[in-house]
């Protein structure tokens, strides 16, 4: 049996917020863009806070930080859309990613039948409908029920991040990393 040798535990459950970002960095997870809203309130943000739940019903959650600025949009407009990024989409994952985002307008884009945008370049999509939301500390836990979905990219390689980068499948982590 072997043991890490950086492991930590605290009886009074106060963790490290920078340390649960590092740890929690050693998990990689693909790399999404949040869109939602219609018209001139259309946003997104970039999100790698996403899973599948479950298949039937179709549902998937999201993870968005009480303070951003496309929770209001998300409850404005009842819905979402979960973007998966190809491994050439990192410049719009970053992009989306910070508090001054990009704008919708000037990534190419289209809408459901719902009228929430999609990534036209995204390896796929789930428009999902808003089915719940639950309070998660500093965040808002999205249950959304899946109302379509496309995959037109399906043979790209998708954008992954992982220790605090993008990164692509195959390509070697570096020595710095750790």
């Amino acid at each position: 049996m072997t043991t890490a040798p950086h492991t930590a535990s605290r009886p009074d459950a106060s963790i490290d917020g920078r340390a649960l970002r590092t740890v929690c960095g050693s998990f990689a997870t693909g790399v999404t863009v949040i869109t939602s809203g219609t018209g001139d309130d259309a946003a997104g943000t970039t999100v790698n806070s996403f899973t599948s739940v479950s298949l039937d019903p179709a549902l998937v959650l999201i993870c968005l930080h009480e303070n951003s600025r496309l929770l209001p949009v998300i409850r404005s407009s009842g819905g979402f859309v979960v973007n998966f990024l190809t491994r050439r989409q990192e410049p719009v994952a970053w992009a989306f990613a910070g508090r001054n985002t990009a704008r919708l307008a000037e990534t190419p884009h289209h809408r459901t039948g719902n009228g929430l945008p999609v990534l036209s370049d995204a390896l796929g999509h789930l428009e999902c409908r808003v089915a719940t939301e639950y309070e998660g500390g500093d965040h808002s836990i999205l249950l959304g029920q899946v109302v379509g979905l496309g995959a037109p990219a399906d043979q790209e390689d998708p954008l992954l991040f992982f220790q605090g980068a993008m990164r692509e499948l195959g390509e070697p982590v570096p020595a710095h990393g750790r």
